[in-house]
């Protein structure tokens, strides 16, 4: 069974940090991309990060580039997202999600892509101001 499960959120005061975890199994995670995305309430998800398992390439929005780092652990099958100077404004549920080919769709189009295969369940990330 594929699982890919998010951990780390919580409520922290503006400028604080947090570290989100996604945890996955049930899949080769090598093979995977992954990537992580956001949705605060009355507004769409948004593409923020993602890692390209093809050549370790990072992308990052411009939303959070400068404060927000993607980076992976092959040997726990974990990838995580530091966030760093936290805004009230990054308030949303986090979500990981995995495929294996979302790198090459975002680099033909130009931008992240969201039909990614397999999602988790998001964790809530509140930050006061």
């Amino acid at each position: 069974e594929v699982q890919l499960v998010e951990s780390g959120g919580g409520l922290v005061q503006a400028g604080g940090s947090l570290r989100l975890s996604c945890a996955a199994s049930g899949f080769t995670f090598d093979d995977y991309d992954i990537g992580w995305f956001r949705q605060a309430p009355g507004k769409e998800r948004e593409g923020i990060s993602c890692i390209s398992r093809h050549d370790s390439s990072t992308y990052y929005s411009d939303s959070v580039k400068g404060r927000f780092t993607i980076s992976s652990d092959n040997a726990k099958n974990t990838v995580y997202l530091q966030m760093n100077s936290l805004k009230p404004e990054d308030s949303a549920v986090y979500y990981c999600a995995a495929d294996p080919k979302a790198s090459v769709r975002a680099g033909i189009v130009g931008r992240i892509v969201y039909d990614y295969e397999f999602w988790g369940q998001g964790t809530q990330v509140t930050v006061s101001s």
